[in-house]
C-alpha cells in the first residue's frame, strides 16, 4: 500500500503562489481612519518632547516616532502582548498603514516597541492621554463643564499573598539570580543548594502534608528560619562583593540590583511575617509581592471580592465619556476625601478652569468638601451626602449628575474588560503597570474619539 505525500495539494499549481498580496485597504477600516484623522506632527512632537525630558542627551540613531507612535496606538486600541504587536505591523495591511510603513519592508521589532513604552513611562502616557482629552474637547465631542470622579483598583497578575508563598518565591529568585553573577557570590552561592533543598521540603510539606493549623504555623517558622539564614548570608555576600558586582555588565548587571532588590524586600518581609506568626494580624505595609514591593492590598467591600491587590487609581470622565486617570503613589495616597478635591485640581491645571457640576460618590462627601469645592469655582456640587444630610444642589441639578455619576463605573468597566486589559497587565514591574492603566485609557478615549470623528462624516467603520 503506498503512502500518500503529505503537505500540498495532489495537484500542485502551475506558477508559485505570490506572497505579495496586492488587495487594496477600505478608507473606513478604524485603523485607515486613525491615520488620517490624527495630526502627526504634533503628535510626534509632543513624544519627541516627552523623551528629551527623559533622556540624558540626544546621542545616538534617531528614534522611527512616526512608527513607534502608531504601535503605541494600535496596542492601545487592542491589546495584544510586543511579540503580536510586532507581528501585527509586519503582516497586517491597515496596521502598517496606521505606522506609515506601507511604502517600505521595515517595521519595529518587540523590543524596540517594549522600550519606547518604558521610555514614556506613566507620566509621558498620562500626557499623551490628555492631549487626546483636550482634542475630543475642542472637536466638541466632550464637555468640560461637567465632570465626574471615582475611583478604582488595577489588579496585579500576581498570586495570592501568603507567607509560605512569598519565602518561596524568594527562593526561586535567590537561585536563579545568583546564577547569573559568574563568581561574584561564589562564597554564597557554595552553601546555598543543601539549605534551599531543604527549604523545599518544608515547603512542600506545608503544602501538602500539614492538616493543622498548628503544624502549618510550625512549619512556616521554621521555613522562616532558614530564610533568614539565607537573606542574612545573601546581604553579607553583596556588601563584600559590593566593588566586583558594579563592574558587572548586562545580565549580571540585571541579577545583581535583584539581588539587592531581593534582599532588601525581605529583610522587610521577614519581621512582617514573624509579627504575623506572634499576633495572627497583618502587619502594617505588608508586602503582598516580593517582586513588586510596591504593591497593596485595596479594600473594597465588594461581594465576591472584599479585597484587591494591586494599585488604587483615580477617574475624572468628562461629560461625552472621555476620562482622564491618576495612579495612587502609595496606599494611603489617594482617599476618596482627598481624591473628591484633587480630581477639580487636576482639571483646573488642565483646562485653566473649574468644571461648572462636579459629581462624586458619598466616599467624597463632607461640608468641607463642598465649601472647598465652591471655593475653587465649582457652581454645582454634587457629592452624595451620607445619612441623612441633604444635597447641597436642586432636584434637577441632582439627577442630572446622578445619571452621569451611574456612567463613570461603566466607563471603569470598559477599561477593564479585555480589549483594553487595564486589570491584570502582563508586567513586572509597578512602573510598568501605571504605563499599561494609562495606555488602557489612551485606547479607550482614542477609540471613542475616532468613532466619533467618524459618525461626523457618516462613516461606517470596520475593523
Amino acid at each position: 500500500m503506498s503512502i500518500k505525500k503529505r503537505g500540498g495539494s495532489r495537484q500542485p499549481e502551475l506558477f508559485p503562489r505570490s506572497k505579495c498580496p496586492t488587495i487594496p485597504i477600505a478608507d473606513n477600516h478604524r485603523l485607515v481612519v486613525m491615520a488620517n484623522e490624527i495630526d502627526w506632527t504634533e503628535y510626534e512632537e509632543l513624544i519627541q518632547a516627552i523623551r528629551m525630558s527623559k533622556l540624558k542627551n540626544a546621542a545616538g540613531r534617531p528614534p522611527q516616532l512616526r512608527a513607534l507612535g502608531g504601535a503605541l496606538a494600535l496596542r492601545a486600541t487592542r491589546k495584544m502582548t510586543y511579540r503580536d504587536t510586532e507581528d501585527q505591523i509586519r503582516y497586517h495591511a491597515p496596521s502598517r498603514y496606521l505606522c506609515g510603513l506601507t511604502e517600505t519592508d521595515w517595521s519595529p521589532d518587540a523590543n524596540t516597541i517594549q522600550d519606547f513604552e518604558q521610555l514614556l513611562g506613566e507620566d509621558g502616557m498620562r500626557q499623551l492621554n490628555e492631549y487626546l482629552v483636550k482634542w475630543a474637547v475642542d472637536e466638541k465631542l466632550a464637555d468640560p463643564s461637567l465632570v465626574v470622579a471615582d475611583t478604582t483598583a488595577q489588579e496585579a497578575a500576581i498570586p495570592y499573598p501568603n507567607e509560605v508563598g512569598h519565602m518561596a518565591s524568594f527562593l526561586n529568585a535567590v537561585v536563579a539570580a545568583s546564577g547569573k553573577v559568574g563568581k561574584v557570590l561564589v562564597g554564597f552561592v557554595k552553601g546555598l543548594c543543601a539549605r534551599v533543598k531543604t527549604a523545599k521540603k518544608k515547603v512542600r510539606a506545608h503544602r501538602l502534608f500539614a492538616k493543622t493549623a498548628s503544624a502549618k504555623k510550625q512549619l512556616t517558622k521554621e521555613l522562616a528560619a532558614i530564610v533568614e539564614g539565607i537573606n542574612t548570608e545573601l546581604g553579607q555576600g553583596l556588601d563584600a562583593a559590593k566593588a566586583q558586582g558594579e563592574r558587572l555588565k548586562k545580565q549580571g548587571k540585571v541579577a545583581w540590583n535583584k539581588l539587592n532588590a531581593l534582599h532588601g524586600t525581605m529583610s522587610k518581609l521577614l519581621p512582617q511575617i514573624r509579627y504575623w506568626l506572634r499576633t495572627g494580624k497583618v502587619a502594617a505595609g505588608k508586602v503582598i509581592n516580593i517582586h513588586i514591593p510596591e504593591l497593596y492590598s485595596i479594600v473594597r467591600g465588594k461581594a465576591g471580592k472584599a479585597v484587591e491587590f494591586g494599585l488604587k487609581w483615580g477617574f475624572a470622565r468628562l461629560r461625552g465619556g472621555f476620562i482622564l486617570a491618576t495612579v495612587a503613589r502609595g496606599k494611603g495616597d489617594m482617599p476618596d476625601s482627598r481624591f473628591a478635591l484633587q480630581a477639580v485640581d487636576q482639571h483646573i491645571a488642565l483646562f485653566g478652569k473649574p468644571p461648572k457640576s462636579y459629581a462624586y460618590d458619598r466616599g467624597g462627601y463632607s461640608r468641607e468638601n463642598i465649601k472647598k469645592l465652591k471655593a475653587k469655582g465649582v457652581k454645582e456640587v454634587g457629592l452624595a451626602p451620607r445619612g441623612r444630610a441633604k444635597w447641597a444642589v436642586a432636584n434637577k441639578v441632582k439627577e442630572k449628575l446622578v445619571n452621569e455619576r451611574a456612567q463613570v463605573e461603566g466607563s471603569i468597566g470598559t477599561v477593564k474588560s479585555p480589549r483594553y486589559g487595564f486589570n491584570r497587565p502582563s508586567v513586572r514591574s509597578a512602573e510598568m503597570m501605571g504605563v499599561s492603566g494609562q495606555r488602557s485609557v489612551f485606547g479607550l478615549n482614542l477609540n471613542k474619539l475616532i468613532r466619533g470623528l467618524a459618525e461626523r462624516k457618516e462613516l461606517v467603520l470596520v475593523g
